[in-house]
């Protein structure tokens, strides 16, 4: 494929723009390989058998937009294979379209954040594939919720191709959080602006182990908005938007594809899982907040619509401000662990605080629970934490954090049941990343096995693999040394080995 440089692009930039979320520990690491036997301090169980995979934004060229926001880099995947107390990591690149010719050209040719109109040349896909990865049909799908998946072999992260399954995908983007039934082992899937940049239109699907689809329902939101995450129980599908909103001529005059949008109402979908029409979707509003990642969800003993997931009053995503520029200082953003109760069946379509209540008081996000009990009622949810009174060095973090506020310095375990919230903190020199839940081997209590989180740790400028037990969430079990600094990422999952040599 070849690629013409408009003659009235800027010079080729020969190093990263002098911004906070290009330096620091959030200098791109640009960095594929592998490393055997990685440092364990304390002990790997021998039980655990399988890959953590995770996604990273790391832009492998200076952008050409000065302020291009961090998490616009080429997806990075990550594997950190466990097996028999050891370690072992690989790092390859997604060879996206993007990828491909920014490579050949040599220099950045994609322009601003899901804005087409800002590119140097014109792509087929302009996807970054950086959000999320996840295991399905003996494939890595590397997602990003801008366009299809990718797909990459588990084993040696080659990049397969776009994953169209095998032409059944009907619509132009696909989530980044795709929903697993546990016992069928079914994807549940959606995509929005289905139709193209700007378009309100949403694409649910249902997708067999096997590949097959199962169906395809087409739905029109009442607003174009961001819809990151979604929940799914037994009979229903649900979907938060976010109000940040999108315009198509914003777009093509050049600006940003979000805008916060705080007359817009909070919306939630709801919709039967399986057999639905799009006459069947409810729109239920809730006043103006920002939901973020869901945990879990599932139906009560009445048939209501439990939903967990983390919500603040205001704009997490504050470098997307309003229309008159006003946006939150990220230091006053407090995200709780809430829980949302529908009742699908109501003849009224507004929420108000009595279908609202805080699960876990602190500043919360990144929530994982014990995927087998996913869609169903259950008691362990496991997060990202920031506690300020834990003893965190914030002087010596701050200079190499990259832009932004301190993130995440601990990792919360919430029993919904007593109510009962168990911290781990890190160190003081230390911020974590998404968890991941590992179960037990042999098993089949909820909760039972081993919490995983990647972390960073500003005082060596180098990452750590953290692994708690959860019968002892503490402390530490085993401490994996990376000789390497993986920039801040987005999400990622477990995968048993089982699993992979399906």
């Amino acid at each position: 494929m070849a690629t013409t440089i408009p003659t009235t692009l800027p010079p080729v930039a020969s190093h990263y723009p002098d911004r906070p979320q290009f330096q620091g520990f959030m200098k791109p690491g640009r960095v594929e390989g592998e490393v055997q036997n990685l440092e364990v301090y304390g002990k790997i169980p021998d039980d655990i058998d399988g890959t953590f995979y995770r996604v990273m934004p790391d832009p492998q060229f200076p952008p050409f937009i000065q302020d291009d926001p961090w998490f616009n880099g080429d997806g990075n995947i990550s594997a950190f294979r466990l097996k028999s107390g050891r370690a072992s990591f690989k790092q390859r690149y997604v060879r996206t379209e993007k990828f491909t010719r920014e490579r050949e050209a040599q220099r950045a040719l994609l322009g601003k954040y899901r804005n087409k109109y800002t590119d140097a040349v014109e792509f087929k896909v302009r996807t970054t594939a950086n959000t999320n990865v996840v295991h399905f049909d003996g494939k890595l799908l590397a997602l990003k919720e801008d366009a299809p998946p990718y797909a990459m072999d588990p084993d040696t992260l080659e990049t397969l191709g776009l994953e169209t399954f095998d032409g059944q995908l009907p619509s132009l983007t696909f989530t980044a959080h795709p929903k697993f039934d546990p016992a069928t082992g079914e994807m549940i899937c959606f995509g929005y602006e289905a139709k193209g940049d700007g378009t309100p239109d949403v694409c649910y699907y249902r997708v067999a182990a096997d590949g097959k689809f199962l169906e395809t329902v087409w739905l029109v939101a009442p607003v174009v908005a961001m819809i990151h995450d979604f929940a799914v129980t037994e009979n229903w599908v649900v979907f938060p938007m976010i109000p940040q909103v999108c315009d198509l001529e914003r777009l093509k005059q050049g600006g940003e594809h979000w805008q916060w949008s705080p007359e817009t109402p909070f919306y939630v979908g709801v919709l039967p899982r399986m057999g639905a029409k799009a006459s069947d979707v409810r729109w239920f509003r809730h006043p103006n907040c920002f939901p973020s990642h869901s945990a879990n969800a599932y139906e009560d003993a009445t048939g209501n619509i439990v939903f967990d997931f983390g919500l603040s009053e205001k704009n997490v995503f504050f470098w997307w401000p309003d229309a008159q520029g006003n946006s939150p200082r990220p230091e006053t953003l407090h995200s709780q662990l809430t829980r949302l109760t529908v009742d699908p069946r109501s003849e009224s379509l507004e929420l108000t605080a009595a279908n609202v209540s805080v699960l876990q008081m602190g500043n919360s996000e990144f929530y994982r629970v014990d995927d087998r009990f996913a869609t169903k009622p259950y008691r362990h949810v496991y997060f990202d934490l920031m506690d300020p009174a834990l003893g965190t060095d914030f002087g010596a973090i701050v200079p190499q954090l990259g832009g932004g506020y301190p993130l995440y310095n601990s990792l919360g375990h919430l029993d919904i049941e007593t109510k009962h919230t168990e911290v781990y903190f890190p160190g003081r020199t230390h911020m974590v990343q998404e968890p991941v839940f590992i179960p037990r081997r042999g098993s089949t209590v909820e909760g039972d096995g081993y919490l995983l989180a990647l972390v960073n740790n500003y005082a060596t400028m180098s990452s750590e693999l953290h692994l708690l037990d959860t019968k002892d969430f503490t402390k530490a079990q085993a401490v994996i040394m990376l000789p390497l600094r993986l920039r801040h990422g987005l999400h990622g999952n477990w995968v048993d080995a089982a699993e992979i040599t399906k």
